[in-house]
């Protein structure tokens, strides 16, 4: 194995499963996130040679992985149903990890666009900036798709029930 090929098995064993997380947030299906961060690392290897500044590869790979979903949603891939167990308008009073569920559960019905700006702000906790550049959109795009993104997150949030 060349110097080459070692740096990227590097990088790769060191970030792909932080990418699958944010993969995982953007489409909602473990399955479909492995192969977004499988293509993400497939053209970031055919590109490797002529990354110059190390410091930005974690946001050189986050703006491959943002596109590749942004790419495969518009094509329809990501459109399919998803069959759950429970219906989707059945809210459910949960507490802990079972919280997560039903927050990724909603996520995942956000439009595409608002779910990325969503998880860069949030989840990744990009700036307001380095959330445009990965989006290759304004900083007002991100505002309004993140404020839109929140108003259509809690829609599918069941209602908090106060317990005493």
């Amino acid at each position: 194995m060349n110097v080459r090929d070692q740096d990227f098995a590097e990088y790769f064993a060191a970030k792909s499963d932080a990418m699958r997380g944010t993969a995982y947030l953007l489409c909602g299906d473990w399955h479909r996130a492995e192969d977004l961060v499988q293509t993400t690392f497939i053209k970031l290897f055919r590109v490797w040679n002529r990354i110059g500044e190390s410091g930005r590869l974690d946001a050189y790979t986050r703006r491959i992985l943002v596109h590749t979903f942004l790419d495969e949603t518009r094509r329809g891939f990501f459109r399919r149903e998803q069959v759950t167990d429970e219906p989707a308008d059945r809210a459910v009073e949960q507490a802990g990890p079972e919280d997560r569920m039903v927050l990724v559960r909603a996520l995942a019905r956000v439009p595409a666009r608002q779910r990325t700006a969503l998880v860069l702000r949030y989840w990744e906790d990009l700036s307001l900036e380095e959330t445009a550049q990965a989006m290759k959109c304004s900083t007002g795009t991100v505002k309004s798709q993140t404020s839109r993104g929140l108003t259509a997150l809690r829609g599918l949030l069941p209602a908090p029930t106060a317990s005493f």
